[in-house]
């Protein structure tokens, strides 16, 4: 197949699988991304993440909070972009409707006991029950502290409230540590700065421009033996995007 038109065309979808989820199990293959044959596919899946996104999971108030508290993890400044404007909760709430999100890549059979932290996660909540129970213990704390929910209170007061949760044995609805909310909270605003573009996060490529990162260009063999140079060739998605 080759590009005939800037019209991207729809993908056959197998019988019994959604239209998602296809595209998500096919961009999971490195032969995908490189054969000429598959171009007319990485133009569609670029067009699909560049679309005006419509929340997927998150509630417009859990969304107001997923916006405040990621532009704290990862603000705009000097350096560049911020979450907001890199699209992270955009790609938080991708994640969501993902086999991650639904716990589907961790072991989530009982029992669920406390122990050290070398035995790793411990509850029975998958990513998206962590962020539906800890936005709301989010909030409601925000509420009987300061009066307002996270979204409406002014930034020094959103700082001190996310240093509780991280540091503060605070429980959300008795069953969720706050630390682990605020964990999965900064790990995935990290994920949606810095992840390739076409997951729907690093909008433009603006994370990785910060970071001088080539992105996911095919041949580095010119500049494996080179030391000290810098590497000349800005950031390249998977999808063909440049910075």
């Amino acid at each position: 197949m080759s590009v005939q038109n800037d019209t991207p065309k729809r993908l056959p979808v197998p019988p019994g699988m959604s239209r998602r989820h296809f595209l998500m199990a096919l961009a999971g293959t490195a032969a995908f991304w490189t054969a000429d044959e598959f171009a007319d596919w990485r133009q569609a899946i670029a067009a699909e993440a560049a679309q005006t996104y419509t929340p997927r999971y998150f509630t417009p108030d859990e969304w107001r909070f997923l916006e405040a508290a990621t532009e704290q993890l990862f603000p705009e400044d000097e350096t560049g972009p911020g979450a907001k404007a890199l699209g992270v909760v955009d790609f938080i709430d991708r994640q969501m409707d993902t086999s991650y999100g639904h716990g589907g890549l961790w072991f989530m059979s009982g029992p669920f006991q406390s122990g050290p932290a070398n035995l790793g996660y411990q509850l029975p909540y998958a990513p998206r029950e962590i962020y539906r129970i800890g936005i709301a213990g989010a909030d409601r704390y925000c509420r009987d502290h300061y009066g307002h929910a996270f979204a409406d209170l002014d930034h020094p007061t959103q700082i001190e409230a996310l240093t509780a949760f991280e540091k503060l044995p605070i429980q959300f609805d008795e069953t969720l540590p706050a630390g682990i909310f605020f964990e999965q909270l900064r790990t995935n605003t990290m994920e949606g700065a810095f992840s390739d573009p076409i997951h729907g996060g690093n909008r433009h490529l603006g994370g990785w421009v910060m970071l001088g990162f080539p992105g996911a260009r095919a041949d580095f063999m010119d500049w494996v033996d080179q030391y000290g140079p810098a590497y000349p060739l800005g950031s390249v998605s998977i999808s063909g995007e440049t910075a």
